[in-house]
């Protein structure tokens, strides 16, 4: 059985990108089949009424605006459920995540199909996968106070069920670039398909 991999790109940086020369990098060591989601390019909708109410409904009980706001979630969220590892490429925007990046994490966040309530608190049902985040950023250092990105991402995954987290960090490259770039190249290296 051949290995699936969603790429997730959400840099707008284009080929200058460290992320997505970082994201490429993830998947030619993992070498599998690549399903390629450019949140840069085409950005997902932000939430609207007909996604928010429709989300809860069963598809052939939303009516002709809930049908058309969830075409994009539910294609979005196959992607997910096709997908054994997650690479994402995580720019750091002003100690955050990229607005499409939130953008597509509201539209993946959809009860009954990458969560449930339960009388214990949500419950991600994407359990099984694997996620590796490649992260940039030119001033924020991983893991510091000032990093509101990485915990948050890490976070959500967890809330949809994906829990075993990978962080490829090339961080304050804004302080030396080139040996932060080379050393999160030898992390990459490392990586068990």
């Amino acid at each position: 059985m051949t290995h699936s991999i969603l790429r997730i790109d959400a840099s707008a940086n284009g080929a200058d990108s460290v992320t997505r020369n970082l994201t490429q990098a993830i998947v030619e060591q993992l070498q599998g089949d690549v399903t390629h989601r450019d949140l840069a390019a085409t950005a997902p909708q932000f939430a609207t009424a007909g996604y928010i109410s429709g989300r809860t409904l069963a598809p052939d009980e939303r009516d002709t605006a809930q049908r058309a706001d969830m075409v994009q979630p539910d294609a979005l969220v196959a992607e997910l459920e096709a997908a054994d590892t997650i690479v994402i490429g995580l720019p750091i925007y002003n100690f955050g995540v990229p607005a499409a990046l939130k953008a597509w994490a509201d539209q993946v966040a959809i009860p009954g199909r990458t969560f449930a309530y339960s009388a214990e608190g949500p419950k991600g049902l994407l359990e099984g996968k694997r996620a590796i985040i490649a992260v940039a950023s030119g001033g924020t250092k991983v893991g510091s106070e000032i990093d509101f990105a990485t915990p948050w991402l890490r976070f959500f995954l967890g809330f949809i069920g994906v829990t075993d987290v990978q962080i490829i960090a090339a961080d304050q490259l804004g302080q030396g670039a080139e040996d932060k770039i080379s050393a999160a190249h030898d992390s990459i290296a490392s990586i068990a398909a």
